[in-house]
């Protein structure tokens, strides 16, 4: 999911860049700490893409994406004032027909008072420079085909829309049955050991 802003009117006091310059604006890890304010801002944002369906995830399983023994996600929160006003949430991806690792960018979003100062444009940017200093051969990320804003903004970036895949999934009962075997004809699959195909 993402919410950009589209870099035509300058957020409050100025550009994000401007204030970073002055020191009142920053990009910088999530801590702990953050974990409501990130769980707030996916919630926001899900209400502001007219998402369909509830955002199911509590504070507590944001952080333990995160900062738990085994993170599965990182996130950068972008501040103003020492204010967090957007963030990035982006996971590990990888190649096997490169060879090489990528980031995929989860959700991006910026506060509405914000929007329009080159916040979002920033973001994309720290991520960028994170993909390159990793070795990364890639950033890349779903839109809602109805956000048209997110996909002018992103154009304009010249990201590329993906024609040669199809995103597919399996969820709720059918992923409980594919993963106990009812669809396979009966074979039980064992953590860490894949079923016969």
């Amino acid at each position: 999911m993402t919410v950009i802003d589209n870099g035509l009117r300058a957020g409050a006091g100025g550009t994000f860049d401007e204030l970073r310059r002055a020191g009142r604006a920053a990009i910088r890890p999530a801590e702990p700490g953050d974990a409501d304010t990130l769980h707030r801002f996916i919630v926001e944002l899900a209400a502001a893409e007219d998402f369909p369906g509830e955002v199911s995830a509590e504070p507590a399983d944001v952080a333990r994406a995160l900062f738990g023994s085994r993170p599965v996600a990182e996130a950068v929160v972008a501040t103003v004032d020492d204010k967090p006003v957007g963030f990035a949430l982006f996971y590990p991806t990888y190649s096997t027909v490169l060879g090489r690792p990528g980031i995929h960018l989860e959700d991006l979003y910026v506060r509405p008072e914000q929007r329009g100062g080159g916040l979002g444009r920033a973001l994309l940017a720290h991520l960028a420079a994170l993909a390159v200093a990793r070795g990364c051969a890639r950033l890349e990320w779903w839109v809602l085909r109805t956000n048209d804003p997110a996909l002018r903004f992103y154009r304009r970036l010249r990201a590329r829309s993906l024609d040669e895949i199809d995103v597919l999934r399996l969820d709720g009962e059918v992923l409980r049955e594919l993963a106990d075997g009812s669809q396979l004809g009966g074979g039980q699959a064992t953590a860490g050991v894949a079923p016969d195909a």
